[in-house]
Formats: C-alpha cells, structure tokens, sequence
C-alpha cells in the first residue's frame, strides 16, 4: 500500500528567523536589501510549493499608487507621495502589501521616477512581506528598519557646525603632514589660497548667525 505523502509545511516563525541572510545582503541606491528571488528560493528550500507576488493595479491599470498634490523642495523638484501595492502568494498563505515607491531611503521625486524604482519597491514589498508573515529575515529587516528610522530621525539641533569646520581643518592637516602643501591643497581643488581661506571661515560666520538668530526676540 502506497503510503500518503504529506506535503511539507514551512517551518514556525520562530524557527524562519533564525535563518541568517547576513551573506546575501547586498546595495541598492546606497541602501541594505536582500535580493528577492534569493527570499523566494530559501522559501522553497524551506517546503513552499509555491511562492510568486504580483502588482496589484489601480483603477487606471496601472500599480503605481500617487497622490494628486504635488510637493516641491528648495530647488523646485516636484514630488509626490507614491506608493505600491503587490499581492504575494505563498502555498496556502496568501497577503498584500503597500508601501512607498522610495530612492534608498529616500522618497522618489517626478525627476527620478521610473519603472525600475516601482519594480525596485515591489520586490521590496515582498522581501518584507514573507519577514512578517514567515519570520524570513524578520530580524535582518527589522535591522535595517532601525537604521532608515535613525536617519530620517536625525536630529539636527544636535549637529555643531564648528565640529564639521574641525573635522575639515584635521583632513587639511593631515594631507600636509603627508607631505603637501597648503597651496598644492588648494590647487588640487581648484581654488586659490584666498578662496580656500574663505571658505573656511564660513562655518565660523554661519555659527555666529545662528548664534544670532537665536537671541531675537520673536514675542511683539
């Protein structure tokens, strides 16, 4: 009697987790991620029979998801908020998943949105998708979650713009320490002794301003 062979199930979360993604961690616009059909194929490797994703479409067909208000920065670029939807399919476990269309960990602007940045954000969707569902590089994204949040949380009243002119003025040091002078410095950067100088004394004139702007009384 030929015995009823039962299909294998993917291991708990608890057990997914503890898979290490470390070795396939790569960079894409200067962020961390995972490559997802390196994801898909541990999945297999796991037990799953079946594991794809699809975008899901809008009611216009396409699956870039963008609001009617356009946003502009200091140098005018136009942006907006963009956004994407995909469904994943794994065996019997079936979810969707929407998120920014992001440039690393940044937002996408109208003068950098192309196809390969929605499908960059799709299969970013699903790399963290099969995390949460599965515990597949749950503890590896949550990593990197921290990391983009610290950026973006980046507190810039704690910078000191004197400890930048310190850190410019210790590399000028040690280029002439190794040998080159102040003026080979400067014409290696194609400025005069003159200029350079000025330009160093900005951080010490943009210190005093903000100095400056802090002490006016704006109470009428």
């Amino acid at each position: 009697m030929e015995e009823n062979k039962k299909t294998k199930k993917l291991p708990s979360f608890d057990e997914m987790r503890k898979v290490n993604l470390d070795k396939h961690v790569q960079k894409r616009d200067g962020a961390d991620y995972v490559n997802w059909a390196v994801i898909k194929q541990l999945l297999h490797d796991k037990g799953a029979k079946k594991v794809y994703f699809e975008p899901v479409p809008m009611n216009n067909g396409s699956s870039l998801i963008m609001t009617d208000k356009e946003f502009k920065d200091s140098r005018g670029n136009i942006n907006r908020v963009y956004e994407t939807r995909i469904k994943v399919t794994i065996d019997d476990l079936v979810f969707e998943m929407q998120g920014p269309v992001m440039n690393g960990a940044n937002p996408v602007k109208d003068n950098s949105m192309s196809q390969q940045r929605l499908w960059n954000a799709q299969t970013r969707l699903f790399v963290k998708g099969v995390a949460i569902h599965t515990g597949l590089g749950f503890d590896l994204w949550n990593r990197l979650e921290i990391n983009e949040e610290n950026v973006a949380m980046d507190d810039l009243s704690k910078h000191n713009i004197m400890k930048v002119a310190e850190r410019v003025k210790e590399k000028l040091t040690l280029k002439m320490q190794r040998g080159m002078s102040y003026e080979d410095i400067a014409e290696k950067l194609n400025l005069t002794q003159e200029v350079l100088n000025s330009y160093l004394q900005y951080y010490t004139i943009l210190n005093k301003l903000e100095q400056a702007i802090d002490k006016i009384d704006d109470k009428k």
